[in-house]
């Protein structure tokens, strides 16, 4: 009696579940890597747009404590749009005079945004981030308004 036949006909199958699983284990980092850089790649544009806008709407005001208000608010609505929420990011506005509305003064406004990993159970609390994102643009107050 022969046990090659048997042994052979006790394998047949294996190949395509051991297949099926090695594929498995390397494709689910693979994805989850790419996940991770499609929302670090959306936040990056996200800060960039934010802080170009900001700028853009600080220079366009009269008012001092309006010009922030509707700075803030522009980068609240651009990462928004890219689905990140307002407690991921901070922003900061400097100026290179004491009187940052005044014609000729360069304003900067710098967003930093905090991009956490996705699908991670309880990442808020555990502060798992993938990135931290920083982005500037400076805007010329201009002469006539």
């Amino acid at each position: 009696m022969s046990t090659v036949g048997t042994d052979v006909e006790r394998q047949r199958g294996s190949a395509i579940v051991e297949f099926t699983f090695l594929a498995l284990m390397l494709m689910v980092p693979v994805v989850y890597f790419l996940v991770t850089v499609g929302q670090i790649q959306g936040g990056s544009f996200a800060v960039v747009g934010a802080a170009d806008q900001a700028a853009k709407v600080f220079v366009s005001q009269t008012e001092p404590a309006l010009a922030r208000t509707n700075a803030e608010q522009s980068v609240l609505m651009a990462l928004k749009d890219y689905g990140y929420p307002a407690q991921a990011a901070k922003m900061e506005i400097t100026c290179d005079r004491a009187d940052c509305l005044s014609a000729g003064a360069a304003v900067t406004v710098w967003v930093r945004l905090t991009v956490p990993l996705p699908m991670v159970p309880f990442g808020d609390s555990l502060h798992l981030n993938a990135a931290v994102l920083n982005a500037s643009a400076t805007q010329v107050v201009g002469r006539f308004k």
